[in-house]
């Protein structure tokens, strides 16, 4: 099947060099992005990760450390998160806005396993079901997610809200 005119736009965005020194794909420079979106989705539902209800959670956790000013701080008694920002914005490859460069180190703290998230590689998967190509310095393993994100090891529940309250 053929890509798109606007998915062969946003894979030569990837590329390294054009929208960032590293690009977004990694290992996977020449396999075409409808595959790794393809693969992506194939990966979290094998998981028994749901894209959007993660990606709720992980904005939340974003925007709790960053509260801590750039300091690592508590969030729910189950994750540290240590937000840094830089100076500055990062287009999206899809070519549908623009991330502020704002990264959290997330840590659960009863495994101590971690994930790096960028706002645009979040954004990425919220709104593209990409996770970036292997290799990639913000790629977000399904595994990982799944450990970082599961403190007793169950599948992600919408039960799970920074606010408390049921979604």
């Amino acid at each position: 099947m053929k890509m798109s005119p606007e998915m062969k736009k946003a894979q030569e965005n990837m590329i390294s060099g054009v929208l960032s020194a590293e690009g977004f794909l990694g290992e996977d420079e020449g396999r075409p992005l409808r595959d790794l979106i393809e693969e992506t989705e194939e990966l979290f539902s094998h998981h028994g990760l749901d894209i959007d209800e993660l990606t709720t959670l992980l904005e939340e956790l974003m925007e709790e450390g960053r509260k801590g000013l750039g300091e690592p701080i508590t969030v729910r008694e189950r994750w540290l998160v240590q937000t840094t920002e830089a100076r500055g914005h990062l287009p999206c490859p899809f070519e549908d806005g623009i991330q502020r460069k704002i990264t959290a180190l997330i840590q659960n703290k009863a495994n101590e396993e971690s994930l790096l998230v960028s706002s645009l590689s979040l954004h990425l998967l919220m709104k593209h079901h990409f996770i970036e190509g292997r290799g990639s310095r913000f790629r977000m393993e399904p595994e990982q997610v799944k450990l970082v994100l599961d403190h007793d090891g169950n599948r992600l529940s919408s039960s799970i809200n920074l606010r408390g309250n049921e979604f």
